[in-house]
């Protein structure tokens, strides 16, 4: 259960990200949500000490939130950054 909670958890940010930075394109909306599904899970699993498919602790979720949201930003502004 706690493996899904931290995939919906990215998913959403990533989603709620691509809404923040106005982003139209299909593509880069997807790869926002994999971005947070990515930060979330490592940062996560990280926090967790490996136990993910039970219970998930409030600490460990407001972790991958962050982890999310960091992971999120860092594909931001490196995809900036190469556009230009």
């Amino acid at each position: 259960m706690g493996l899904i909670i931290l995939v919906v958890t990215g998913a959403l940010l990533g989603w709620l990200g691509t809404i923040a930075l106005k982003i139209e394109d299909g593509r880069a909306i997807l790869r926002n949500v994999l971005a947070g599904i990515a930060g979330s899970l490592v940062v996560g699993i990280a926090t967790s000490g490996g136990v993910f498919l039970g219970a998930i602790r409030g600490s460990t979720l407001l972790w991958a939130v962050l982890g999310a949201v960091v992971a999120i930003g860092l594909y931001n502004f490196v995809r900036q950054r190469a556009v230009r």
